[in-house]
């Protein structure tokens, strides 16, 4: 196996450089390109011709980058500093993801209708989105419709493929259930023990570090993209990571200001580039991204796919990892790229609602258009319409008596009168009656 293709930038340091060899290009070129783009040496170098111009012009521009460059408290192996910048093209971005973030779905949806879409049904089928497209991103085979239909039945799953969808789907409630904790290795490693649990990938123990250095990242083309720290550094630093990740950075009394998007992607960034254990690094630093946006009340992203995207498109992800490591620990490339991903996701997201709106509002004409319209009372309706909300929902008597403040006896008389209509279905839970409603409602109310 090879090293990674990717081309490492010309050495820069303010030392090393002639200010009059570059003094021409500082008027030319500002950090990013004319298209506001954060380009690294491995893409710049093919736009400039004469090419002999090419590594001037990388200083120019690094010039401009350093001063603007703000240091993270961590280091690489070699006590090198990570750094990031926010060129203004980013601060769009930023500006617009707190926007949309800040609102509720109806916001995202762009129409108050999209009300009716909150709730169970956008957690558990948004989360089962994100929980199968993690697992894929990772190697899983499984289709989305198997998947989600086993999330949805609550089936065991029938492999490891199947498995690590359901880890998945339990390590995003997880994060969202212990976000006002601190982080902890004891965290992290919980988050990973849910993450890998019942899968034998790469000999993977799950909730433990890797005990070894055979462990590499590679590139998707077979070539070694990276290679992460020695396993015996990796309690320390883990630690200074929770440091961090605890930090106040609110820019309040005298403290740095981190945008807690960035602080998150960070997080995020080095999970993976810690790569702490034998698998489920990726898993586990998408978890911790989702903890950390929700522990600072960015709760519409409990929402929001992010893996669907980076699976569409696995290289761009690998590169922008690369591009960080091979140029001096710059952040802004793996920041940059996910800021893009995070905006394609919240796009998903509100085409997501407004297709779910639509399907909802066409069920509830359905209903009052259908032959069961005047055969049911208020009661049922309203059940009727929590299941075309919520497909796959169970109903039981005492519920259904609580919900409306009727008898319990009564309450069974509902539900079973809508299994007669074949509109709900029933099963047993030992002595216990569950009524389930079905996937396919919507056709059932279709028949004349």
């Amino acid at each position: 196996m090879t090293k990674s293709s990717v081309e490492k930038p010309p050495y820069f340091s303010f030392e090393n450089i002639n200010i009059g060899d570059i003094s021409k290009y500082l008027k030319e070129h500002d950090i990013t390109d004319s298209r506001g783009q954060y380009l690294h040496w491995d893409k710049l170098k093919w736009r400039i011709k004469p090419r002999e111009q090419a590594q001037n012009i990388w200083f120019a521009i690094k010039f401009k980058r350093r001063f603007q460059m703000k240091p993270i408290a961590i280091t690489d192996e070699k006590q090198n500093i990570f750094t990031y910048c926010i060129p203004h093209s980013m601060e769009a971005k930023l500006h617009e993801i707190a926007k949309i973030a800040g609102g509720s779905t109806a916001v995202v949806a762009g129409t108050e209708a999209s009300r009716q879409t909150q709730g169970q049904f956008l957690v558990s089928s948004l989360l089962m989105e994100e929980a199968i497209s993690s697992a894929q991103l990772e190697g899983a085979a499984t289709t989305r419709v198997v998947a989600k239909k086993m999330l949805e039945d609550g089936r065991e799953p029938k492999n490891e493929d199947e498995r690590m969808i359901v880890n998945n789907f339990l390590l995003l409630k997880k994060a969202e259930r212990i976000c006002d904790e601190p982080l902890s290795i004891d965290m992290i490693l919980d988050f990973h023990k849910v993450a890998t649990q019942g899968t034998t990938e790469n000999d993977v123990i799950p909730g433990k570090f890797r005990e070894a250095n055979d462990i590499y990242v590679d590139d998707k083309s077979g070539d070694i993209a990276y290679t992460p720290p020695s396993f015996e550094l990796m309690p320390e630093r883990l630690a200074k990571l929770c440091t961090f990740a605890n930090t106040d950075h609110s820019g309040k009394n005298g403290n740095d200001f981190i945008a807690p998007v960035v602080k998150a992607i960070i997080l995020h960034f080095m999970i993976g580039y810690e790569h702490p254990f034998r698998d489920g690094n990726g898993r586990t630093a998408r978890a911790l991204f989702y903890w950390y946006m929700l522990k600072n009340h960015y709760n519409l992203f409990k929402y929001v796919s992010i893996s669907k995207l980076l699976k569409d498109s696995p290289k761009d992800y690998g590169l922008s990892y690369m591009y960080t490591e091979t140029d001096d620990n710059d952040l802004t490339y793996f920041i940059d790229y996910q800021l893009d991903i995070i905006l394609k996701a919240l796009d998903e997201l509100k085409a997501y609602l407004a297709n779910k709106t639509a399907e909802f509002n066409q069920a509830i004409t359905l209903l009052s258009n259908s032959k069961f319209s005047n055969l049911l009372n208020f009661q049922q309706k309203d059940i009727i319409k929590k299941s075309i909300k919520f497909p796959g929902r169970i109903f039981t008597a005492s519920e259904i008596s609580s919900d409306y403040s009727i008898a319990e006896n009564t309450a069974r008389n509902y539900l079973n009168k809508l299994v007669d209509y074949k509109l709900l279905l029933a099963t047993k839970d030992g002595r216990t009656i569950l009524y389930m409603a079905p996937n396919d409602l919507r056709q059932r109310l279709d028949t004349k």
